[in-house]
């Protein structure tokens, strides 16, 4: 009889031990689009190290370049009462559902490892709205980048261009030895993303900020813009006459098969190159877009956590402090092209195009000129965005000369407000 109710306890025992197990099984559910590669192999450094901790991770990617659609899926499972425990976000994106209260707070894993001592105050502005961290940023994507054939520019004696007036002399030089001066495609961000460079090189820093973060009347409707529509014009005139919807990463191609000579776009181009077997300093160029050295438009993919409940609370940090992990930030932005959101991190393990990108992060965030990207969903509402891709598109493509493209801009602009 003994023997039996010790069976007994200890079987019980047993039970409760389990369920108290399965109860405190520590998990992660994971909603982003990095589905290529090499953002899967890097994306793999985070889930090895959680699982090293004891967090499983559920996965659930979301083809789509954009986000577009992983935001639309988000949608449905918040609607449905079943967020996920982190998604990748960007922007605007993350300031609009700061405001709808279904987000994590994070103040106290951020205060503990010192978060607003590295993240600059142009990526806290998303990452931290209204005083509370509901996101850990993962990288700094900057698009004022020129991609430039290397054996071009050697073939014709050319020195990466500083200004302007230079750039148009090179692009003259490689139309006239018979390559393709401006890789190109026909499409509304990538023709936002070269007028975002040309906006903050022909006005400067802070007419950038007023134009196309503060939405300044006066700014979009001034002779400066006239000048950076007379200036999109101007490239218009060295792109192919196939560029009308080409996917960006042929563009780069273009230049990677010494078809054409630059590409006006962001540091993710670089992974081309790099997937190409192309070496920075050997095979190709990557600098500043002339006249706008010094100061960086940038975008910055974040993992936005989600109210799950305080029983997931303990793993949902983990992944948090995971991600803001100095050596994940390396590992991850290696591979991805962009530069690491913590401002403390050693950059060496990046090529050389990294390593610049870093300083300038750095050097832009200490004097002010870091800007959120109005093409890449950092400088203004999705509206208004698309307004303005709308009308730079239009004059890109002849419908208005560049004297009604800035009424229209601002016309679009305050309409989309």
């Amino acid at each position: 009889m003994f023997k039996l109710k010790a069976t007994l306890a200890a079987a019980a025992a047993l039970c409760l031990f389990s369920s108290g197990s399965v109860f405190a099984e520590e998990k992660v559910e994971v909603l982003h689009w990095w589905t290529s590669g090499g953002e899967a192999a890097a994306l793999n450094v985070l889930k090895k190290d959680l699982e090293s901790q004891g967090v499983t991770w559920n996965d659930m990617p979301v083809a789509g370049g954009s986000g577009v659609q992983a935001m639309t899926v988000l949608r449905a499972r918040v609607t449905a009462g079943n967020a996920p425990t982190a998604v990748q976000m960007l922007g605007f994106d993350i300031l609009d559902w700061s405001g709808e209260g279904v987000l994590a707070d994070l103040n106290k894993v951020a205060e503990e490892e010192n978060w607003d001592a590295v993240i600059p105050d142009a990526i806290k502005r998303f990452a931290k709205p209204e005083g509370v961290w509901i996101a850990a940023p993962v990288n700094v994507h900057s698009t004022n980048w020129v991609w430039a054939n290397k054996a071009i520019f050697d073939e014709l004696n050319l020195k990466q261009p500083a200004t302007w007036d230079e750039l148009i002399t090179s692009l003259d030089k490689i139309k006239a030895a018979g390559y393709i001066a401006m890789a190109h495609g026909g499409q509304a961000w990538q023709d936002g993303t070269v007028f975002d460079s040309v906006v903050l090189a022909t006005g400067g820093p802070e007419f950038y900020q007023k134009a196309m973060n503060e939405l300044d009347e006066a700014a979009l409707g001034s002779d400066t813009m006239k000048t950076v529509f007379d200036r999109m014009a101007q490239l218009r005139g060295y792109v192919d006459d196939n560029f009308s919807g080409r996917d960006w990463n042929l563009a780069t191609a273009m230049v990677i098969n010494k078809e054409a000579g630059v590409q006006f776009m962001g540091d993710w181009a670089k992974g081309e190159f790099l997937s190409a077997s192309k070496k920075p300093g050997e095979d190709f160029l990557c600098f500043r877009f002339p006249d706008s050295q010094g100061a960086v438009l940038f975008n910055s993919d974040q993992f936005v956590m989600f109210a799950v409940g305080e029983e997931q609370r303990p793993a949902q940090e983990k992944l948090a402090m995971s991600v803001m992990s100095p050596a994940f930030q390396q590992a991850f932005n290696k591979v991805k092209g962009s530069v690491m959101a913590r401002t403390d991190v050693d950059a060496s393990v990046l090529d050389a195009c990294g390593q610049q990108g870093q300083v300038d992060l750095a050097e832009a965030n200490k004097s002010n000129k870091l800007f959120g990207s109005m093409a890449h969903g950092h400088g203004a509402p999705s509206g208004i965005k698309s307004a303005v891709f709308d009308v730079v598109t239009a004059h890109f493509n002849g419908e208005y000369d560049s004297a009604a493209a800035v009424e229209e801009l601002a016309a679009a602009v305050q309409a989309a407000k």
